[in-house]
């Protein structure tokens, strides 16, 4: 089986990193064959004259059990790997307070020994460690307090399932198979990330700053003390962090000794830690080939490039070489979990010591309950200040910490993100928000849905009603009067990008009968069910989407006889990105991709290359580095940040748009000018932006219809453009370059380009010159929103405490939608998220909690149909402002507004507002009366 011929089926060389030969090779996998050669990834089926889609491009696969997921994947689905499978499991620390000293496995007796057991002196002896984002010991050695529960000790290997199974059964809720001494205590080590955002703005909302991170600085700590941030001292006319530190000291001595005519309210929130609950628990399979030194790895990943970047920094520091690795990255289900995750490498390392066996090395849900990424557990001090005369928000201070377990992973930019979200929809004259991941010994929380602003926006919300009522006006009412408009400056300083809607958002909500006739209903539902009390809440934002280094790389191509294909370095992580990207085709092609290809990796038609942080370089370093035509700030974004709708999109849409432009429209115009005297076209003026894609093929001004495979075979005969690869680069704005095309210089917003001129080979248009946004941006941290108001009426069971959903309805504003259903079912599965992070999910952070290892979801409460209104729930969509809006980015923010909703409407219900999730049962039965 190791006779491996690289020629194979068109193999293709995708990159040396660190001296290792990285190659996407899903080709060679049976499942990758029945993915794309047996067609179950199809073209949508594409209705011409509705412009839509009966069905998403991967459902029929997955609603007929097929191997779509990679922890479907056995040795036997891959042909020219060994067909017998080993098997692994991990033993972990119960933990994180005393010496690990070994491991005791008597308990298997002498039948149920591993075949193999790795250790960290294995590691240590082999050259093997994380790649530095996941810090250090990988596998704990001995004498070593570990950093969290749940910390890796050792792997055990099984070259039969059968041994495997009975083993890993004879250990699970064993804690004294790991071995410990002397009592530690947890480890103390300073915060993962600390920020801090101040902003003082002008007279007016659309006045020029006095200070703000866009136009001046974000302030961050001079060091530690304690394990706490220490922030520099405040001084007018200093530094900038000291003059920022100084408009905080100002912002604060005005909240503490207040004009008479404010309302200050101050008010603690929290929020638990939560399980991402992937549908797909972690998994991996990988072979390691000693004969060719080859590696060859089955993951799910969000970020496939991530892995093929790191995974060969970590194998080129093996003592024993290995020459390549061959990545087969999957569809998956991930909203967070499987970003930047370190499962891929665990199953790396269970496949170099496989004895030549493949080693499949899958989590079970105790195990994944026990290692998963999970959702920072939020403590949050806010205090608002708003005039009582005009209900206008005057200032807004902040302090939160978040709990960013025991590896640092994206701590870091969550608690930054969470800072920066935390005004939601609203505009605030002055601001001073800050922000803390503290290192603990919970497991890692890292980039679950919501990033952050789940937790701090919802506080925000709750808050807004507290103060209405204090007020003595409308909740919604009391919105408008503060909410964000179009111009108008972020807490960082920034204006968002093109209209902000949040206030059609709220004026759809107020005219909703739920929300109009509240009063009546309570009345008449509390008359007609003694026992339980009726509420209505309401909550409202708006969520940031992207990283502010969003980066992508799109190629699409038709051959001569009209088949349109896609390829896409993003991956499907179950947003259904793999359909709306092939769907994006027909914009300027008339169809959708007939053959469509993500995750991949290999990009060496367009060879970018990347170095330095694009967050953290000055601007000198972005002059100096973009003078090589080939330099980008980021090589390839993963699947994460809501980022296919919008950044995503973008990439496809150049690409495409490059194809039409350059291949098919001139070939248009050759077919419709042919005859004598300038053929048809002649009577008429036919000009590109006439042209249109109706049914049968291409018309324009009048046009005859040209069919998709005529335009196809006559740009082939002319030695059109056939083909483009496009990169794309954003930082809160695209960066554009100069590049000629037909003799004619043209800025495009691509920062790369590679085309391919009729049966040709793709080659290189070298960049002319590149327009980076300036390395300054990075201080606006968001410009881009979608905005969500969510309403739900609620009845709480007085002799229980249990909350029951009884309807919500959700408004929504992301511009044009590429696929209706696919947000529909985001909606729906982001309002079951938030309902469940409200009243039900909940982990204990430490000892209790799933890092013992005994937590499954006989313990842990997920939203089934009941408890979400399935057959009753509602949704508008807010119209594009035109047919020109661009698609955003929603699939976190639909998951926000109801969770302040549902506290809001408890709070109608009960008279208790309620600052701590989850609310259960528990909680409201003390403080019923």
């Amino acid at each position: 089986m190791s006779n491996f011929n690289p020629s194979r089926r068109r193999f293709i060389k995708g990159a040396v990193i660190a001296g290792v030969s990285v190659y996407l090779a899903p080709l060679y996998s049976r499942a990758y064959a029945a993915l794309f050669e047996q067609k179950i990834l199809q073209s949508p089926n594409w209705d011409a004259q509705t412009k839509r889609i009966r069905y998403r491009i991967d459902g029929r696969s997955k609603v007929m059990g097929q191997k779509v997921f990679a922890r479907d994947i056995r040795a036997v689905d891959m042909p020219h790997w060994p067909q017998q499978q080993a098997h692994a499991f991990i033993l972990r620390a119960t933990k994180a307070d005393r010496l690990f000293t070994g491991i005791d496995l008597s308990l298997l007796g002498d039948d149920l020994q591993p075949d193999r057991i790795v250790t960290a002196e294995d590691l240590e002896r082999d050259g093997l460690a994380f790649p530095a984002f996941y810090g250090d010991d990988m596998l704990l050695p001995t004498g070593k307090t570990p950093a969290y529960l749940g910390h890796a000790v050792a792997i055990l290997i099984y070259h039969d399932f059968a041994r495997f199974r009975f083993a890993k059964d004879k250990l699970k809720f064993h804690d004294e198979v790991i071995q410990y001494g002397t009592e530690t205590g947890p480890l103390q080590r300073d915060p993962w990330g600390s920020f801090r955002y101040v902003r003082v703005g002008g007279e007016k909302p659309f006045d020029d700053d006095r200070f703000s991170s866009l136009k001046d600085t974000p302030i961050f700590p001079l060091s530690m003390r304690r394990h706490l941030p220490v922030w520099p001292e405040g001084r007018e006319g200093g530094k900038l962090d000291q003059e920022g530190m100084y408009y905080a000291g100002m912002i604060a001595d005005q909240l503490q000794t207040p004009p008479q005519d404010w309302l200050v309210m101050s008010r603690r929130y929290t929020t638990q830690s939560v399980d991402t609950s992937a549908l797909e628990p972690d998994n991996a399979n990988g072979w390691f080939d000693t004969a060719s030194q080859t590696l060859h790895l089955v993951i799910p990943t969000q970020s496939p490039q991530e892995v093929a970047d790191e995974m060969p920094r970590m194998l080129a520091k093996r003592h024993q070489p290995v020459k390549q690795l061959i990545l087969h990255p999957c569809y998956t289900v991930g909203y967070g979990s499987k970003d930047h995750y370190n499962f891929p490498y665990y199953g790396a390392v269970a496949a170099l010591y496989g004895d030549g066996l493949p080693v499949r090395l899958a989590n079970d849900r105790y195990e994944q309950f026990q290692t998963s990424i999970k959702r920072h557990a939020f403590d949050m001090d806010y205090r608002i200040a708003v005039d009582k005369q005009t209900g206008i928000l005057q200032a807004f201070q902040g302090a939160m910490t978040a709990d960013g377990g025991g590896r640092c992973n994206f701590t870091p930019s969550v608690v930054m993100v969470g800072a920066t979200a935390a005004q939601s929809i609203y505009y605030f004259p002055k601001s001073d928000l800050s922000s803390v991941g503290l290192a603990s010994r919970a497991i890692d929380a890292g980039s679950a849905r919501g990033y952050g602003t789940l937790q701090s926006m919802a506080a925000t919300e709750m808050m807004m009603d507290e103060l209405a009522q204090e007020l003595k006006l409308d909740p919604i009412e009391f919105r408008l009067r503060n909410v964000l408009k179009s111009g108008m400056k972020n807490t960082q300083g920034a204006i968002p990008a093109g209209a902000i809607r949040a206030d059609e958002v709220l004026v759809k909500a107020s005219q909703h009968e739920m929300w109009r006739k509240r009063a009546e209903r309570k009345a008449e539902f509390e008359s007609q069910y003694p026992g339980k009390r009726y509420g209505v809440g309401f909550g409202c934002v708006q969520k940031d989407f992207g990283t502010g280094a969003e980066t992508s790389f799109a190629r699409v191509e038709f051959s001569e006889d009209g088949r349109i294909s896609l390829y896409h370095s993003g991956a499907e992580m179950g947003t259904g990105m793999s359909t709306s990207q092939s769907v994006l085709c027909a914009q300027w092609l008339g169809k959708p991709a007939d053959e469509a290809h993500f995750s991949v990796t290999d990009w060496s038609l367009l060879p970018m290359v990347t170095s330095g942080d694009p967050y953290t370089m000055s601007q000198d370093e972005q002059d100096k580095l973009q003078t090589n035509p080939n330099w980008t700030p980021s090589y390839c974004s993963p699947s994460s940040a809501s980022n296919s709708a919008y950044y995503f999109s973008h990439s496809t849409r150049e690409a495409a748009r490059l194809v039409f432009e350059q291949g098919l429209w001139p070939a248009a115009l050759s077919i419709w000018q042919s005859g004598i005297g300038g053929g048809q076209a002649a009577p008429l003026v036919v000009r590109k932006e006439d042209a249109r894609w109706v049914e049968g093929g291409l018309t324009a001004a009048g046009m005859q219809i040209l069919p998709f495979e005529l335009l196809a075979k006559k740009a082939y005969q002319m030695g059109n453009l056939t083909g483009a690869v496009v990169h794309v680069f954003n930082r809160w704005q695209w960066a554009e370059a100069d590049f000629k095309l037909n003799n004619r210089s043209e800025r495009l917003p691509v920062d790369g380009l590679s085309l391919r001129i009729g049966n040709g080979e793709f080659s290189t248009l070298a960049r002319e010159q590149v327009y980076y946004p300036p390395t300054q941006r990075n201080n606006a941290a968001v410009t881009y929103y979608s905005a969500v108001g969510t309403l739900v009426e609620v009845a709480v069971d007085i002799a229980t405490g249990k909350v029951e959903l009884l309807n919500h309805h959700s408004i929504m504003e992301c511009g044009n939608l590429i696929v209706p259903e696919l947000v529909s079912g985001q909606l729906q599965g982001g309002l079951a998220m938030g309902i469940g992070h409200v009243l039900h999910e909940y982990l204990p952070l430490y000892e209790d909690g799933p890092g013992n290892g005994t937590w499954n979801f006989n313990r842990y409460h997920l939203p089934r149909a009941s408890d979400v209104a399935v057959w009753k729930q509602t949704g508008d969509i807010l119209p594009a402002l035109s047919e020109t809006d661009p698609p955003k980015g929603m699939a976190e923010v639909v998951m926000i507004p109801v969770v302040a909703a549902l506290v809001n409407a408890i709070a109608h219900a009960t008279g208790h507002r309620f600052r701590d999730l989850p609310v259960r049962a528990e909680n409201i039965l003390e403080v019923l009366p």
